[in-house]
């Protein structure tokens, strides 16, 4: 069963598990379970998706119950109306805060992008980014002696493909537990020291106008399990906003 954080008559929001894809791709064949049939087999009712997370990312996935509130919501969307936060916990120290202020080439995907030209120009990309805790190790991982990490809130303006893992790896401090764009030697020592077996990625939240009523709405995802777990085993969860 999918932990649902919010649902009325127009939307439903789920917390999404790291794994799960929101619907069926031909990039991963063999998966049989997906965000969309699940919340619609438990709710009993058609969801319309409006947004997107990776697979491995887990948190706030948002659903729209018809396809005219599905149209409203896309609008919010559009217009960067909706506010997202993400915690993830990156290589290395981090300033306090900063931004991320750097344009993205669209990634292509040889079996879902076909139609996309190549040559369309680098897009606007915006992250901002803050630091909530920091750690260090005594593990020399590849030419460092100790092993730093800091987890932070990241706040993206905009909605390219992957964005926050290519931000972060773009400003040297690459996502923990990311195959496309993270540190190999990070990755297998937390693997085989700690047991890392997911993007260290978390929806935390959506800040939204409700698309019937225009009241605020704010939709809170918590941790999984096995995220919390991971940060006390990093120390990052020491003075960490639950």
């Amino acid at each position: 069963m999918l932990e649902i954080l919010y649902q009325d008559k127009a939307i439903v929001a789920i917390n999404k598990p790291s794994g799960l894809l929101v619907h069926r791709s031909p990039i991963d064949r063999h998966e049989t379970r997906f965000a969309i049939q699940l919340t619609r087999d438990q709710i009993g009712q058609h969801v319309y998706p409006v947004h997107r997370l990776d697979k491995p990312t887990s948190g706030v996935l948002l659903f729209a119950l018809s396809s005219e509130v599905a149209a409203l919501l896309t609008k919010q969307f559009t217009e960067k109306a909706i506010s997202k936060r993400y915690w993830a916990v990156v290589r290395g120290y981090t300033e306090d805060s900063g931004v991320v202020d750097y344009a993205l080439q669209e990634q292509l995907d040889k079996m879902t992008d076909r139609l996309v030209s190549p040559d369309k120009p680098p897009q606007e990309a915006v992250t901002d980014y803050q630091c909530l805790n920091k750690s260090e190790l005594s593990y020399p991982v590849g030419r460092y002696q100790t092993a730093r990490y800091t987890l932070v809130e990241l706040s993206p303006k905009t909605g390219r493909k992957h964005q926050l893992r290519r931000h972060m790896k773009h400003i040297f401090h690459p996502i923990v537990g990311d195959t496309s764009h993270g540190d190999g030697k990070q990755n297998i020592f937390l693997r085989d020291t700690f047991g890392l077996s997911r993007l260290m990625l978390h929806a935390k939240s959506l800040q939204l106008a409700h698309p019937m009523t225009g009241e605020p709405l704010h939709i809170e995802a918590g941790l999984p399990d096995e995220f919390s777990e991971m940060l006390a085993k990093l120390k990052l969860n020491g003075s960490a906003q639950a």
